[in-house]
């Protein structure tokens, strides 16, 4: 692969994840959305787990959840977190760390509405990262939460909805021969954003 330079990137990290994404997406990569997320609980112990990006922009990256599953509830305790996308067939890793804050209610709403009804039925019929007796109790909460709402447009569950990590720095990372990477750090401050050259 060629090496990059710093004249090939955007001096805004949103625009050149913007191309990197779409990259991505055309390449057909299977989840390209996929991005690992990280998060810490009250004693500073990690977990990780693969979420999928739903929207990004200049105010940062976004996904939806259930607020009451565990890595909802270790963000409004600790909300600093770290995002990673890997597309292995194309060489790139993307890095995020930020704060991550809720979105709108009216953007957690917008967004539910595109859901098919099955996994609009989910986010109802589970109570996420809550210990279970077993499947059927999960199929049978859905079965009735389609009875309930069979007709009817299916609101959103006012414990569902999105987080935004709104970044600090990001890191592109491109694989090349001989591990000697590219890595490119933009780090936010006052005036906007610098990058930075990183030994791989």
């Amino acid at each position: 692969m060629r090496p990059i330079e710093a004249s090939d990137l955007h001096p805004d990290p949103i625009r050149q994840f913007a191309r990197w994404f779409q990259d991505a997406v055309d390449a057909q990569l299977p989840l390209s959305e996929g991005m690992t997320l990280a998060t810490v609980d009250a004693e500073g112990r990690p977990s990780a787990r693969v979420v999928l990006l739903k929207t990004f922009d200049e105010r940062g990256f976004a996904f939806f959840t259930n607020y009451l599953s565990r890595k909802a509830r270790e963000l409004e305790a600790r909300p600093d977190a770290a995002l990673c996308f890997w597309w292995p067939p194309l060489g790139r890793q993307v890095r995020i760390e930020g704060r991550a804050e809720r979105v709108s209610a009216e953007e957690s709403d917008v967004y539910f509405a595109t859901r098919p009804r099955g996994s609009q039925i989910g986010a109802w019929a589970s109570d996420q990262s809550a210990t279970i007796p077993d499947r059927r109790v999960l199929e049978t909460k859905a079965e009735e939460l389609i009875r309930r709402f069979e007709g009817r447009a299916i609101p959103r569950p006012p414990h569902w909805g999105g987080f935004r990590v709104v970044p600090r720095s990001i890191e592109f990372w491109h694989n090349q021969d001989d591990r000697l990477h590219d890595r490119f750090l933009y780090t936010r401050n006052r005036d906007g954003w610098i990058v930075e050259r990183l030994a791989p």
